[in-house]
């Protein structure tokens, strides 16, 4: 399946080959679970995408930029996926349209306002967890969804939740999008009551 390896590839940064094999399987899931949305991510031109499609490159970008070491300008990361990645065909498989300013303000929002999200994940987390524990993706993912449940008023907080676990199950086989589940939900009660 073509598409899977452009996927998986996506999900460990641009042109990255480690770990490209462990992806795979969880590329496979994301790209059933998008094609069971009814084209909110794979269809036709010109069909709307959902925030699914945002999450995921919101996500991909936030790892790509951590991966940098500091180096990444966010607005440089941004104009690379908006333009080479977002609502394009990849390996043959066509992505459909995605909000693209959506996309946008989530990437410079999380990287705007890091240190306050940061906190508040911090807060969020069991008192054996820290933040610096968390693998990049993961930590991409929290930071992502933090955002939007601080600064997206207009995303309601269940699908803000939902789509952040759709996108862990893509990552992770095992517990951990129960791990994103929980995070999130608290930090829902906390930020929006």
């Amino acid at each position: 399946h073509v598409g899977v390896d452009a996927v998986a590839a996506g999900m460990n940064g641009e042109g990255g080959r480690d770990g490209l094999e462990d992806r795979r399987v969880h590329a496979e899931h994301l790209l059933q679970l998008l094609d069971r949305r009814e084209g909110r991510v794979l269809g036709a031109p010109g069909q709307p995408g959902g925030l699914v499609v945002v999450v995921l490159g919101a996500v991909q970008a936030l790892y790509q930029m951590e991966q940098s070491g500091g180096d990444a300008v966010p607005s440089a990361i941004i104009s690379e996926f908006t333009e080479h990645r977002l609502g394009r065909e990849v390996d043959g498989l066509l992505f459909a349209e995605a909000d693209l300013e959506l996309f946008g303000d989530i990437v410079s929002g999380v990287d705007q306002r890091r240190a306050e999200i940061d906190e508040a994940i911090a807060g969020a987390l069991s008192k054996n967890w820290k933040l610096k524990r968390l693998e990049i993706i993961m930590a991409s993912v929290l930071r992502c969804g933090t955002y939007e449940l601080m600064a997206r008023p207009d995303i309601p907080t269940a699908v803000v939740i939902d789509e952040y676990m759709d996108v862990a199950h893509a990552f992770y086989p095992g517990d951990e999008p129960a791990f994103v589940n929980g995070v999130l939900d608290r930090l829902a009660k906390e930020l929006r009551g």
